[in-house]
């Protein structure tokens, strides 16, 4: 195990990466769920208790550790919005359509993540990468900080992928709002959800063969060659000692 000034470095547990997901997605949309169906509430009421952890999560983050919590934040707004939208009654079309108005949201805040140098999607697909290993989260933070050789490719990377699933989610939603002027309504019920599935799909395709493989490869490679100069310095003093 791994040294730091004489003490023990904890290696990080799986659930230590996924604590992100957990708190500020999984938590929000879940406890959504669950006062809606289990407890009965209206759907505001619902949208707006879900909402008080995603607030807390980013006001938290501004105040104390003087930094955006993205995925927090992004929760917010989907929820701000769709808070707005459930005023939103009579044309069935235009109740399609104000679907959209959330991924459009969700879409423009990746997109706007990347344009200031901080990918939202990184926090999502970090820990599947990751996995736990301390050789690869210390490959990780060398590769996103500059330090490692392969940092400049690792960052384009980075970005690319939150820039594929703000398209595809923005994609979808455009495609959702001209469906629910276009098509009929009873077709355009189903539809919607057969859009967002293929949206997902094709995002889950596409960064992958984009981004996560090529990282997965950066990450292996810097691991590995840090593995070997660290065991060469241990021989080192080794030989010394036996000469």
């Amino acid at each position: 195990m791994t040294k730091n000034t004489g003490s023990q470095v904890r290696k990080p547990s799986v659930l230590d990466n996924f604590k992100p997901l957990l708190i500020d997605v999984a938590v929000p949309l879940g406890s959504y769920y669950v006062f809606k169906d289990a407890l009965g509430m209206s759907t505001f009421a619902a949208l707006a208790w879900s909402s008080v952890v995603p607030a807390m999560r980013t006001v938290w983050a501004l105040v104390k550790e003087r930094k955006t919590n993205g995925l927090a934040a992004i929760i917010l707004a989907a929820n701000l919005v769709s808070l707005l939208l459930t005023f939103v009654t009579g044309d069935p079309r235009l109740m399609l359509a104000k679907d959209s108005g959330v991924s459009s949201t969700v879409a423009i805040g990746i997109l706007v993540s990347v344009r200031l140098g901080k990918p939202m999607m990184t926090a999502g697909m970090k820990p599947f990468l990751i996995k736990g290993d301390t050789a690869k989260e210390a490959a990780w933070q060398r590769l996103a900080s500059g330090a490692a050789a392969d940092s400049a490719a690792f960052r384009r990377k980075e970005n690319a992928f939150s820039v594929v699933w703000g398209t595809v989610l923005l994609a979808e939603c455009i495609a959702r709002f001209v469906g629910a002027y276009t098509v009929p309504v009873d077709t355009m019920v189903w539809l919607g959800s057969v859009f967002m599935i293929g949206a997902i799909a094709i995002g889950f395709v596409v960064s992958g063969g984009l981004a996560v493989e090529p990282m997965e490869r950066m990450l292996k490679a810097e691991a590995e060659a840090v593995a070997e100069t660290e065991a060469g310095q241990a021989e080192q003093p080794a030989m010394s000692v036996a000469a």
